[in-house]
């Protein structure tokens, strides 16, 4: 295995692939550096002598500038450099066309629902409406569990603490990303109940939900039943006798959606995880199939190679838009744009915000941009598509599942045990974390460094989507966690 690596001939640093020791000499094509002190596994080495205010290139992409001489050899980190990232910028279209993966049509055996959607998972949901009800539905999960069978993967309760106290843009989203929960085609069936007296009652909440099934999504008012427990356990045994007849039937694979996140960062993710569901999400996109970039803020700094790859002018201004709107929240809330890097992320070797995000939209490989959605919006083109929400993991991967997405896949460099409403996969970016948390880790994308490829363990990526897509559980459907949370930007009263 190689100890470092130059990602782009542009680098004027590398990256450690394994703890590295002083005195340790790298040969690195054409460049050769002793290291004047250690190196840990992820961080960042100055392959020259690199004065003060010099940009640092990454990725062959500037993520930050000198704040001090920097000698070759030595660590390049917060304690030397700095962001170059302002505030809202004007961008112009400058479109750029890569190459792309033959298609593979692949199939998978989903559930077909009425209105053509496909899911991978026949799942009864229990939703509230409103968070006074949470203890309720929590209960009625575990009540459930004894009736599962035939079909039925699981029965689901998914508490959260909104639909009332809320104002403006808050209540909408809650209203938007439940309604779009509750006509998610993983759930074969679903039983909202409502208190009674709050702002997002079910009456306020059916338009949100569309068009539906009502033999297959149904309502209970806890005010108005005398014992709502029993109301609600007579429901969900009325479900389980239509869902548990649910069939598999094959479908192809243009009817997957798959969210693309990442949490707990380190130097290698992106180097190996994030290029490998890249590499991915080019093979599903040359499928017909459809995957979700989320996370605007860990886009900034890397916008531009996102702006460039939308598919006309009309999703250019569109990426436009989603960038600085987002800034714009950030300086509506008199907060610093990008002050982004945890202290996890920092500890795994990421110095700026421009180094994250850099390696942060590796996970959208090089497929043009087909469409970019507002915070909870659903899907309707497939390919690449971007989604507007901030970084937080739970956030994030909800409104992924809302807007569609059957799954998520979840690279990290610093391991989670979270999962959202769908099938949360985790990839990890270095061996290390994969055998140390095996019970959390679903695929080693550390191995593209070590015995393999980006693009060999790219299409086992693949393989494992399209077996979760059969049923085959990932580690956090194992383990029991699931869980929604929303988006909340304004005044609770």
């Amino acid at each position: 295995m190689q100890k470092a690596v130059r990602i782009h001939p542009k680098d004027n640093v590398a990256v450690a692939l394994m703890p590295l020791v002083k005195g340790e000499t790298l040969t690195l094509g054409d460049v050769s550096v002793t290291l004047i002190e250690d190196i840990e596994q992820g961080h960042k080495i100055a392959l020259v002598d690199i004065p003060e205010n010099t940009n640092i290139i990454k990725y062959g992409m500037v993520i930050g500038h000198t704040i001090a001489p920097v000698a070759a050899g030595s660590h390049v980190h917060v304690q030397n450099i700095k962001t170059n990232l302002g505030s809202v910028l004007e961008y112009s279209y400058n479109p750029e066309r890569f190459e792309q993966p033959a298609a593979e049509h692949r199939t998978f055996q989903g559930f077909v629902r009425k209105d053509g959607t496909v899911g991978i998972r026949n799942e009864i949901w229990i939703i509230p409406t409103v968070g006074c009800v949470n203890n309720i539905v929590q209960k009625l999960e575990m009540l459930a569990r004894p009736l599962i069978t035939g079909s039925i993967d699981a029965i689901h309760a998914f508490t959260h603490p909104y639909g009332c106290s809320q104002m403006g843009g808050d209540q909408e989203n809650t209203r938007r990303i439940l309604g779009n929960l509750i006509r998610h085609p993983n759930a074969g069936g679903v039983l909202i109940l409502g208190l009674g007296c709050e702002n997002s009652n079910i009456d306020v909440l059916k338009p949100y939900i569309g068009d539906y099934d009502p033999e297959r999504i149904r309502f209970v008012v806890a005010q108005k039943e005398e014992d709502e427990i029993a109301a609600c356990m007579a429901q969900l045994e009325d479900l389980v006798k239509i869902v548990s007849k649910d069939e598999r039937t094959e479908c192809p694979a243009s009817k997957l959606r798959v969210g693309l996140k990442c949490g707990g960062s380190d130097g290698l993710s992106g180097i190996t995880a994030n290029p490998v569901v890249g590499r991915f999400s080019d093979l599903l996109v040359a499928d017909g199939g459809t995957t979700v970039l989320c996370e605007v803020p860990e886009m900034f700094g890397a916008e531009v190679a996102l702006m460039n790859r939308a598919k006309d002018e009309a999703i250019f201004k569109k990426t436009v838009d989603l960038i600085n709107n987002f800034k714009e929240y950030f300086t509506a809330n008199h907060q610093t744009i990008y002050e982004n890097p945890s202290p996890g992320n920092k500890a795994g070797g990421i110095s700026t915000l421009e180094d994250k995000s850099n390696g942060c939209v590796q996970k959208s490989g090089s497929a043009m941009v087909s469409d970019v959605l507002e915070y909870g919006e659903r899907l309707t083109s497939n390919g690449l598509n971007l989604l507007s929400t901030p970084g937080n993991d739970l956030v994030a991967a909800t409104a992924e599942a809302a807007a569609g997405c059957q799954m998520v896949l979840f690279t990290t460099g610093r391991g989670t045990p979270f999962a959202t409403a769908v099938p949360t996969v985790k990839i990890a970016t270095n061996s290390r974390l994969a055998n140390n948390k095996k019970n959390w880790i679903d695929l080693n994308a550390g191995r593209a460094i070590e015995d393999s490829s980006i693009e060999e363990v790219g299409e086992e990526l693949y393989d494992l989507v399209i077996a979760t897509a059969n049923g085959k559980k990932c580690r956090s459907e194992e383990a029991g966690y699931h869980d929604i949370a929303i988006f909340k930007q304004g005044v609770t009263l």
